[in-house]
């Protein structure tokens, strides 16, 4: 199975998914921001773009090294990755469903006064990060559209990250 947390860059995904972790017996972590990481180390670059996720061969990567990760390990995934794109999503997903890996898709969300804030506070990344602030828009109408429709939405706008991954640990379980 794959336990996907999805929202915006600065929602804590990060984070929560290293606790989810700790919550789900026989679950692993995987960045999928690695598998982008990997083609922008390719040389001569590949086509210019401000994020490796447009790139076609991201999509099938993921799923493959997902497919490939669960065949050799069992258990659980937790994907904590910002996916803003339906297209994308119904690529990854139904990449996904034809292997029959069951997806659980969370949207870790915060209203944007406080993802503000939290960008500002981040002392790992750095406050008033460009990146991410530039994505709250798209966030927030891929919010209103077709993300929250597509995923259990977790309100992190009072929770702890902690909290969040008890939620999203009890809902797995269920």
């Amino acid at each position: 199975m794959i336990v996907w947390l999805n929202g915006t860059h600065g929602a804590g995904k990060t984070t929560t998914s290293a606790l989810v972790q700790q919550l789900l017996p026989d679950s692993r972590v995987f960045d999928a921001e690695k598998v982008g990481e990997t083609l922008m180390d390719i040389t001569p670059g590949l086509p210019e773009t401000d994020n490796f996720q447009h790139w076609p061969p991201w999509r099938p990567l993921v799923v493959e090294t997902a497919r490939h990760v669960l065949d050799y390990t069992g258990g659980i995934l937790v994907i904590p990755m910002t996916v803003l794109v339906e297209q994308y999503w119904r690529e990854i997903s139904a990449g996904l469903a034809r292997h029959a890996i069951p997806i659980r898709h969370f949207v870790l969300h915060a209203d944007q006064d406080t993802l503000r804030s939290r960008i500002a506070g981040d002392t790992v990344v750095g406050p008033d990060s460009p990146f991410r602030l530039a994505h709250l828009q798209p966030y927030a109408e891929a919010a209103r559209g077709w993300l929250h429709a597509e995923a259990e939405v977790v309100d992190t706008t009072h929770l702890t990250p902690a909290q969040a991954a008890l939620r999203i640990a009890a809902a797995v379980k269920d």
